[in-house]
């Protein structure tokens, strides 16, 4: 019977959790901040809009992502002593 191609064992940094970490926690974090932050600024048009979520989105997803991955290579190497 072949293995399923579901599992696999990772050696390192598991990137594939670090990348569905991110996308949440950036999610849960970056929404109130977008809404947060949209309050004090003028956005009179869609373009404008989008392009502050754009910013600050850029800002809270390296925020959230080089954390997300210091912690998971920490681990990595705690669990490979």
């Amino acid at each position: 019977m072949p293995e399923r191609v579901e599992t696999h064992e990772t050696e390192g940094v598991d990137y594939a959790w670090v990348m569905q970490t991110t996308f949440v926690l950036t999610i849960v974090v970056g929404a109130p901040v977008v809404a947060l932050l949209s309050v004090f600024t003028d956005l009179r048009t869609w373009a404008s809009m989008a392009m502050f979520a754009v910013r600050v989105g850029a800002v809270v997803w390296i925020l959230t992502a080089v954390p997300v991955f210091f912690y998971a290579r920490k681990q990595a190497l705690q669990s490979s002593t």
